[in-house]
């Protein structure tokens, strides 16, 4: 019986991102100091790792399970009347984009992109302040998702802190993170962030579809 595949998730190392064999792995992180990786059993599963903090995942034998009758219960039902926003990056090309869609009917409301040399989490904060200034814009009060616990919290700080460097490739994208900062600042809202539930709901509706 053939080997199942394993892909794995670099969180540190000389690129980041998820990779489909363990030399492409090993190529960023043997003898990079300090590099994080972990191997799973699913492209979806290292995809969503990447999105989250590697501490939830490092040393733990974590999975995505379905769960119980009572937790489903708990968590309840996603509110249809809301924007759902994602973010895309492409580990072979480095370019990212992101856009958010109306839950209800599925429309898409903005869709920025691609810009070139992002990381995944620079979207999913744009997408969410993207949202919140359209939100703005049009008196809607709605809640916003994102599965981005990271661009969640940025956005509540007020700032994206992330380790990107700013180069010429990324110009723009870092033009778009100081507008956002500055949104951020000078502006306020009443619009629910709230945690898109993947485990419970499947994927985000704003996702890209290339899991």
């Amino acid at each position: 019986m053939a080997k199942k595949p394993k892909f794995y998730v670099v969180w540190k190392g000389r690129e980041t991102g998820v990779f489909t064999s363990w030399d492409d792995c090993k190529a960023q992180t043997n003898g990079f100091e300090g590099a994080v990786f972990k191997s799973f059993d699913s492209k979806v599963l290292a995809e969503e790792a990447f999105k989250n903090p590697s501490e939830q995942y490092v040393g733990k034998n974590k999975n995505i399970n379905a769960l119980s009758k009572e937790a489903l219960a708990f968590i309840g039902d996603p509110i249809e009347d809301a924007i759902a926003v994602d973010g895309a990056w492409n580990t072979t090309t480095g370019m990212v984009e992101y856009q958010g869609v109306y839950i209800k009917t599925g429309e898409v409301l903005f869709h920025v992109g691609p810009l070139e040399d992002g990381t995944n989490n620079i979207v999913e904060f744009l997408a969410i302040v993207h949202a919140l200034a359209l939100s703005k814009q049009w008196y809607w009060k709605v809640p916003i998702y994102s599965d981005s616990k990271i661009a969640l919290l940025w956005v509540r700080n007020k700032k994206a802190s992330s380790h990107h460097m700013p180069s010429e490739k990324n110009k723009k994208l870092f033009e778009m993170l100081a507008r956002a900062k500055k949104w951020l600042e000078n502006n306020t809202y009443e619009n629910e962030l709230l945690k898109w539930e993947t485990k419970a709901w499947g994927e985000n509706p704003a996702d890209f579809g290339r899991k």
